[in-house]
């Protein structure tokens, strides 16, 4: 907290300071303890009415009366992760985006406007990375027709806890009656920890790690291909794709498929996917038969993926993983993986805010 040259305690923040990283100490009452301090980090989004509004990591948003301040002050940007490599959040953002492409696309301003036949929020959101190069009501009175003109609902995909990400819009997406639906994490870490794993050493919190003896882990045979084939779809989440989704699966600078072949007859044990794009390697689409957990079947499909990424030249990994996939995130974390930002999905439902408008129609989305 910022201590004057008295030793007391000073507010040093004000209005001005809106958009900027900041510190701030208050005094909360407690019913068992009584008065107490407490402090919040994250990202001054407003400052109205006797009202602070700090938009934290995660996205959460704390509103803190100006009267109850103690102590506050601007602090640098969040310090570089201590895990994986040094990543902007534009440039993660884009190298997500490419890696998924949508079926339809147009620019308005710097923002993007995807469309894909309602396969997932990612490949049917408005990316807003700058300006939409009109003001902000005209943007989304823009964004909720063009979504209503293809019967899809209007979202658009923001993000918190990284410098240059968007706690300002969130915060004026909320204020206009959009619905935060989905948060979600994007995670990074080295490729080559990666690519060295083996059944025997997977990860401890791995959810895939067998019990049995490490001497006794047999690698399972992993198959790549450029195509998500009949056997790899058969173990798909997602069952019955569009054309378009089919594109979307394979859309990428460098796509790779991964396939644990099953039983006779059976869907694969385990499947992944793949995205190379320069440095980065995009992992998702991680899936493993319920019947084979344990087995470290999930390790085998990273690491080979990893493998065939590192032949290409990538050095550094990247996925997506929702908030509430405790195992999952277990997983990742011992592999190596640390969180970059958090990023969210704003619905636009209509009559929810001042201004009406979409196309009204239901949720097509299963996924992020």
């Amino acid at each position: 907290m910022e201590i004057s040259a008295s030793g007391r305690l000073e507010v040093r923040i004000t209005a001005a300071d809106v958009g900027k990283r900041v510190s701030v100490r208050r005094m909360i009452k407690d019913v068992a303890e009584g008065e107490k301090f407490t402090d919040t980090v994250g990202v001054l989004t407003s400052w109205d009415k006797g009202v602070l509004l700090i938009t934290r990591r995660t996205g959460e948003m704390v509103q803190i009366a100006e009267s109850s301040l103690v102590a506050g002050k601007v602090v640098p940007a969040a310090p570089a992760r201590r895990r994986g490599p040094a990543a902007s959040y534009e440039e993660l953002a884009r190298v997500a985006a490419r890696a998924w492409r949508p079926g339809e696309s147009e620019r308005l301003g710097a923002w993007e406007l995807r469309a894909a036949s309602g396969f997932t929020r990612r490949a049917n959101s408005v990316l807003p990375l700058g300006d939409p190069g009109v003001p902000l009501d005209e943007a989304l009175t823009y964004v909720r027709g063009w979504y209503a003109a293809r019967g899809l609902p209007a979202y658009i995909q923001t993000a918190t806890g990284a410098e240059g990400a968007q706690e300002l819009l969130c915060a004026e997406l909320e204020a206009r009656g959009w619905t935060r639906e989905v948060t979600a994490e994007l995670w990074i870490g080295s490729l080559a920890p990666i690519g060295d794993l083996e059944v025997s050493d997977a990860p401890i919190g791995d959810l895939e790690v067998s019990d049995a003896p490490a001497g006794d882990r047999k690698a399972p045979e992993v198959v790549l291909s450029r195509e998500a084939d009949d056997a790899w779809l058969g173990r798909y989440q997602r069952k019955g794709l569009s054309d378009v989704a089919l594109r979307v699966l394979g859309s990428g600078p460098s796509v790779w498929f991964a396939t644990v072949p099953g039983a006779e007859g059976e869907p694969p044990a385990a499947i992944g996917r793949c995205v190379v794009d320069g440095r980065w390697a995009g992992f998702a689409a991680v899936e493993v038969d319920p019947a084979r957990r344990r087995q470290g079947l999930a390790t085998a499909v990273m690491a080979a993926l990893a493998r065939r990424a590192l032949d290409e030249g990538a050095s550094a990994a990247w996925l997506q993983v929702e908030e509430e996939n405790t195992e999952a995130r277990a997983m990742y974390a011992g592999m190596g993986f640390g969180p970059h930002h958090a990023y969210h999905h704003y619905r636009w439902i209509p009559g929810s805010g001042a201004a009406d408008g979409g196309s009204g129609v239901g949720d097509p989305y299963r996924s992020v």
